[in-house]
């Protein structure tokens, strides 16, 4: 099988591009280990005001300080840091954007989690989606997967016990599919959304959703249908962050045949003005982007 080193040379991807990749990806093992260890809440709280689980803390840590020692990043922006890190003596121009483990909040049940990253070039972090030179995340599930895009198709790999990551499958496509995933809690959503919502489950969409945004994208990549965090009553912006969430996850789905949008505009052409920036989220299969944005230019008629 196909190894994730023999990929990315055949992709000829940049040099320092392939090492940064790889880089990145070696460090689900120690993530993986870290779990039984790093269960607990800290007495922390994010940018955001939300709780830090141990394992956001130590995984942020853990892939700043590698990527910082690395002089291949020269820009890093963290869902879990105030501030963009700069890296002045970096001797490549890449900036990193990350959510070093989503969903968290789920470790203690066991349920998959994941890390999200977006590798611009340009040695800034507050660019466009489309200015994307690489996106990726991993997937700590039964398996550990890793799942690629350098903007030529997306690719799945799965790490052996030995820790090389082997293909699983290459130019991977999300089918037209009825699958959806919501969040939000139902009184909150507005007329749009629940419009949406009510239209596909009227087709027969089947809602799966567990809270792992990662988790719950991948799904949808191999089985199709939709993810959406909305805008909610009281919070037009929703929950998740464009530079962090929307942007790599949306990359990775165009490249699979798929859209990202916030109901009216896509997501890729949004130009970030602060790291944080909120936006609401509708990812997944072209029929189903197709019909959110249906029903929200409808709403505003």
């Amino acid at each position: 099988m196909t190894t994730l080193h023999e990929y990315l040379e055949s992709a000829d991807c940049e040099p320092d591009l392939c090492t940064l990749i790889k880089l990145i990806a070696e460090q689900a093992q120690p993530i993986r280990e870290a779990f039984i260890t790093h269960q607990a809440y800290v007495e922390s709280e994010n940018v955001y005001g939300e709780r830090q689980a141990a394992m956001d803390t130590w995984s942020d840590e853990l892939i700043t300080r590698v990527l910082g020692e690395s002089g291949l990043v020269r820009e890093l922006s963290s869902e879990e840091q105030d501030e963009i890190r700069t890296f002045p003596r970096a001797k490549a121009d890449y900036a990193v954007v990350m959510d070093p483990m989503d969903g968290s909040s789920l470790i203690q049940t066991n349920l998959a989690v994941g890390t999200i990253v977006g590798i611009f070039g340009g040695g800034k972090v507050l660019q466009r989606g489309r200015g994307l030179k690489a996106a990726l995340y991993m997937l700590y599930g039964p398996m550990t997967t890793l799942t690629l895009t350098l903007g030529k198709g997306v690719c799945i790999f799965a790490m052996d016990h030995g820790g090389v990551y082997r293909l699983l499958e290459q130019d991977v496509r999300i089918p037209d599919g009825n699958l959806y995933g919501t969040g939000g809690g139902r009184p909150d959503w507005t007329d749009p959304h629940t419009a949406f919502i009510a239209a596909i489950e009227a087709n027969g969409a089947k809602l799966r959703y567990t809270g792992s945004y990662v988790a719950d994208f991948h799904q949808i990549l191999k089985y199709g249908g939709i993810y959406c965090y909305p805008a909610l009553k009281g919070k037009p912006t929703g929950k998740l962050r464009l530079l962090y969430e929307a942007i790599p996850i949306g990359f990775i789905a165009e490249q699979a045949g798929g859209a990202i949008t916030d109901g009216s505009v896509d997501l890729l052409d949004v130009e970030p003005t602060e790291p944080h920036q909120r936006t609401p989220i509708y990812v997944g299969s072209m029929n189903m982007i197709r019909r959110a944005k249906e029903i929200f230019e409808r709403s505003r008629a």
